[in-house]
């Protein structure tokens, strides 16, 4: 029989397992490699994908509350990426950058905060996401619900029948 290194099967007749076979599998955080998580990396509520259709959100709407979510440093600081630097990193034209966040006000999912730099003028305006939160706290409720009647369904498959 021609083993490769992870093949899980036994010989014939014998009890004797390759290694590789019962090697250690990997922790959660070797998820992604250390190359791909050193510039960082941002939390995503499940629910935002999972409730994408369900709140109204457009994919390059989506994309935008993604791209101001990867600038949310900490809960009591606004982000407040530049629109020119949304739509270099999507590929689209900053006008446009600046329809989806209008859409996204509108649809109460932002709201924008002017901002100003001392003796300078405006600067990037900063994006409260309280609106988003409360979107996804309202929806959310719904989302375990199906969990939980999953996890019945799936309990009563496993039990055997009286």
């Amino acid at each position: 029989m021609n083993k490769q290194p992870n093949d899980t099967t036994k010989d014939a007749g014998s009890n004797v397992f390759s290694l590789a076979a019962i090697a250690k599998p990997k922790k959660r955080k070797d998820k992604w490699p250390d190359t791909v998580l050193s510039r960082g990396y941002s939390m995503i509520p499940s629910i935002l994908l999972w409730g994408q259709a369900k709140m109204g959100l457009k994919p390059d709407e989506l994309n935008v509350l993604l791209q101001l979510i990867s600038h949310w440093w900490s809960a009591d600081h606004d982000p407040h990426p530049a629109k020119d630097t949304i739509a270099r990193r999507m590929g689209k034209d900053a006008r446009t950058i600046q329809r989806h966040l209008t859409a996204l006000e509108a649809k109460g999912f932002i709201k924008r905060v002017e901002r100003f730099k001392r003796h300078k003028g405006q600067d990037s305006n900063g994006y409260d996401l309280s609106g988003l939160i409360a979107k996804l706290e309202t929806i959310a409720p719904e989302f375990e619900k199906v969990t939980d009647q999953n996890k019945r369904r799936r309990a009563k498959a496993e039990t055997k029948p009286a």
